[in-house]
């Protein structure tokens, strides 16, 4: 079974959109839960625009289910973030100041050595690490060398050219795929992975064990409700 991780920074948005607690943050958390869904994901930046520090904290103390926290590992306050509430996973992901969203993986060529001591000081304390990949051998071949217990594919190639030929969409991430098993790597996808293309990716990539899917899913609760929503996403996944 693929799991699903609901990256909830967009109800964040519209909650700081108007300052407050409506939406209640955690109350979403703990529906999706209800709902269905295996994981939360959040992804707090340095200028916490969508999900605060404090959220973070909150969501540890109450989330039954798999916590994964996403962001870049390059901000200390973020790596002290990590390591001081101990999600189920922490997902490096190589963002800039002021990035609108994650818009690539990491070089794991160039950054190699960085990555080593990162991703050893997070398995330190007992934590799961993937980190953010493109479809690209090269790049899952040296992710493999860093001490990485996951890639999480970044799938935005793939959901924009799906409608104008799957099976040629996939075939870099089923490749690359491969190359991530026979190395013991596990394997996360996201970002654009939706209703329209998520069925066909996850029936065809070997090894897949985790989708994050945040912005596409939230705007689709808003004509479906967000219970209906989930249950159509986990649908198809599996």
């Amino acid at each position: 079974m693929v799991r699903l991780s609901v990256n909830i920074n967009k109800i964040a948005t519209l909650r700081n959109s108007r300052g407050g607690n409506n939406p209640d943050l955690i109350k979403v958390a703990l529906d999706c839960e209800r709902f269905g869904a295996q994981g939360i994901t959040v992804h707090p930046r340095p200028d916490e625009r969508h999900i605060r520090y404090d959220d973070v904290r909150v969501l540890k103390e109450v989330l039954a289910t798999e916590f994964n926290i996403e962001g870049n590992s390059r901000e200390r306050k973020f790596v002290d973030l990590v390591l001081a509430n101990k999600p189920a996973q922490v997902t490096l992901v190589p963002d800039e100041l002021g990035q609108i969203t994650s818009n690539h993986g990491w070089d794991t060529v160039v950054h190699q050595e960085y990555l080593k001591d990162a991703i050893a000081e997070f398995k330190e304390a007992g934590i799961r690490v993937s980190i953010f990949v493109d479809a690209v051998p090269k790049m899952v071949e040296a992710a493999a060398t860093t001490g990485t217990d996951r890639i999480e594919l970044y799938t935005e190639n793939y959901a924009r050219h799906y409608h104008k030929g799957k099976e040629l969409a996939i075939a870099p991430y089923i490749e690359t795929a491969n190359i991530a098993n026979s190395a013991g790597l596990g394997i996360n996808a996201g970002h654009d992975l939706d209703l329209q293309n998520l069925a066909f990716f996850g029936a065809n990539l070997p090894g897949l064990l985790e989708v994050s899917i945040g912005h596409a899913l939230i705007s689709d609760a808003l004509y479906y409700g967000l219970e209906s929503t989930i249950k159509q996403y986990l649908k198809q996944l599996n």
